[in-house]
């Protein structure tokens, strides 16, 4: 036994065998067929008669076959990787030679009659010998192949597959076929209760019950790979997730970004990662008419401020998918717009683009980057928004979210644009920070502008849209849940959770739409249109004038004043600045 297992580990811990090798054994795979057809026509006495005339008869047949073999390249591949494409090729190439041995027999025959110094198969030898040696070919390349896999699972991870249907078995099939064998089929999990008690391409299906994870465990399963078609109902079982992290059972899922709709061929377990916190929040999937946002954003001229934030590097993915003209992107960051560019280089080096540091509060710059490009839309990311900064620091806040805004959208309007998308925040909404009220300035800014564009009081074509984002847009889940799951996702322990209150300017809850807003409903069902309040476009801009040379004083307070009386329903939080709400 430790003979043989010296043996196999050399074998498999070389690439292959020489070509040779695999040639010979099947070429005595043949020979011993081929006896074994004459033993059976002929009987024993005979046979040992003609044995010699019989391994003459061989010897030419294996011309055939070696030729049959090689133009079908069956001893070309590596036999441990066999598959079932292989193993037709055996078969094929199997059949044609033993119908041309056949044949040659009868030629032979015909032109020697009588003769015993070649002894050919008749049709029912050749029938025997298509049929052993096939057969023996295939238990060869299964045997070294399963023998391969057995010594290979040594060192790979045992898996256990969460999906029984299309994606579970896709899954399966990577893993089986994966050269490098880094993880090994364990079993499958599945939620329906047909299939208790089932086996799955050899292995058990275990029903999805509480307590799972830990008899896994037990059973050596260190992984839990989730099929794309599962991942909606994995998030939205909260106790199965908690309970795999518990257990230490790594789960990796494929990231939301990618697609699988399951209707393609293959899926391979590479595409999928390890999940991140934010892989395991239950959120409902979004549908939206890709073609329609193609149609708008291909071959045009696109440009995108605070493209290497977390928002707008999202934006320059999405877009750069539609094939635009030009993309221009700005942000002031210079390090995380490096990444940007590099990016773009490696994954869109089609697409024309510029990468540009600078801050959107610089007019004359600003002006020059509209002159020379005249964006076609306008997706404008760029803000301040942590929260506890522009706390300390109003006049920033009102100097780059503010002021930046509006010199984004006046150039948008001067050199025109189709369209002017802002993104705002849901902390725009009943305000309780600095950073909130900015945004529902700049909020109303653009909502003036865009009004007065439509009843003629400015000139221009530009049409703008704000849209507001928020953290957690989905299912409500505690910060306290998240930080649990992520001390599990770390497998870091004795790690001690603190409840330190809010910070400076925060809220409890967000909200998306205030007491005062009403909405009305799109063809998205997950998108609202919020029936704001309407501003003045003169108004909006002298409040605008107003903050700006308060801003240059840098009294917070002052600051703040002001911001109050534009935004009557901005009540600070947690913040020093709750003294000018009790006046």
């Amino acid at each position: 036994m430790n003979l043989f297992r010296k043996v196999v580990d050399w074998y498999f811990s070389n690439k292959a065998l020489p070509y040779w090798c695999i040639l010979l054994l099947d070429c005595v795979i043949v020979a011993f067929s081929t006896y074994v057809g004459h033993y059976i026509k002929l009987g024993g006495d005979i046979f040992a008669g003609h044995f010699w005339s019989i391994t003459r008869g061989i010897l030419l047949g294996l011309v055939l076959f070696v030729g049959s073999f090689r133009a079908f390249h069956t001893y070309s591949g590596i036999v441990r990787y066999s598959s079932f494409i292989d193993l037709q090729r055996v078969a094929t190439a199997s059949f044609i030679a033993t119908v041309a041995f056949w044949l040659l027999g009868l030629a032979v025959n015909g032109v020697w009659p009588g003769q015993r110094v070649f002894l050919f198969p008749d049709f029912p030898v050749s029938v025997v010998l298509f049929a052993i040696s096939t057969l023996l070919l295939w238990v060869e390349r299964v045997v070294i192949k399963r023998l391969y896999d057995s010594f290979r699972s040594d060192n790979a991870v045992p898996v256990a597959i969460y999906g029984t249907k299309t994606g579970g078995i896709s899954l399966a099939k990577s893993i089986n076929v994966d050269k490098e064998k880094p993880y090994y089929l364990n079993s499958f999990i599945s939620d329906g209760m047909e299939m208790k008690g089932a086996y799955l391409m050899g292995k058990p299906v275990y029903l999805n019950v509480p307590g799972l994870a830990k008899s896994l465990k037990e059973k050596g399963v260190k992984v839990l790979l989730v099929s794309p078609l599962k991942n909606d109902v994995f998030r939205d079982n909260q106790q199965m997730v908690d309970e795999f992290l518990s257990a230490g059972i790594k789960v990796m899922m494929m990231p939301q970004a990618e697609e699988w709709d399951g209707r393609k061929a293959t899926l391979s377990h590479n595409r999928l990662h390890e999940v991140a916190i934010e892989d395991l929040l239950p959120r409902e999937k979004i549908e939206v008419d890709m073609d329609a946002i193609g149609a708008l954003l291909t071959g045009k001229r696109i440009l995108i401020t605070g493209a290497a934030g977390s928002i707008g590097s999202e934006m320059v993915r999405q877009v750069a998918k539609y094939h635009p003209a030009e993309m221009i992107l700005i942000d002031q960051a210079e390090t995380p717009m490096h990444d940007i560019r590099l990016m773009m280089q490696r994954h869109y080096p089609d697409i024309k683009n510029e990468t540009i540091v600078t801050s959107i509060a610089n007019s004359k710059h600003m002006e020059s980057i509209f002159a020379e490009h005249r964006p076609e839309y306008v997706f404008h990311a760029a803000a301040y928004k942590h929260v506890p900064m522009m706390e300390d620091d109003p006049a920033i806040a009102v100097q780059n979210n503010i002021y930046g805004s509006r010199v984004i959208a006046d150039l948008a309007v001067k050199y025109g644009t189709k369209k002017f998308v802002m993104i705002s925040t849901d902390k725009a909404v009943n305000p309780t920070n600095v950073m909130g009220c900015s945004k529902r300035i700049c909020e109303i800014y653009c909502q003036s502008l865009n009004q007065a564009i439509q009843e003629g009081k400015v000139q221009g074509v530009t049409q703008f849209v704000t849209t507001r984002f928020g953290n957690d847009m989905g299912k409500p889940v505690k910060i306290v849940d998240l930080a649990k799951r992520m001390i599990q996702l770390s497998g870091a322990t004795n790690v001690e959770i603190r409840f330190t209150g809010l910070r400076d300017g925060e809220k409890l809850y967000e909200e998306v739409l205030s007491d005062k807003e009403g909405n009305l409903p799109t063809t998205n069902p997950k998108i609202m249109v919020a029936q704001v309040r309407k501003y003045d476009y003169e108004t909006a801009c002298e409040n605008e004038r107003r903050l700006m040379e308060v801003s240059e004083t840098f009294d917070d307070m002052a600051i703040v004043k002001v911001m109050k009386e534009i935004v009557p329903e901005y009540r600070s939080r947690q913040s020093k600045y709750e003294v000018l709400d009790n006046k």
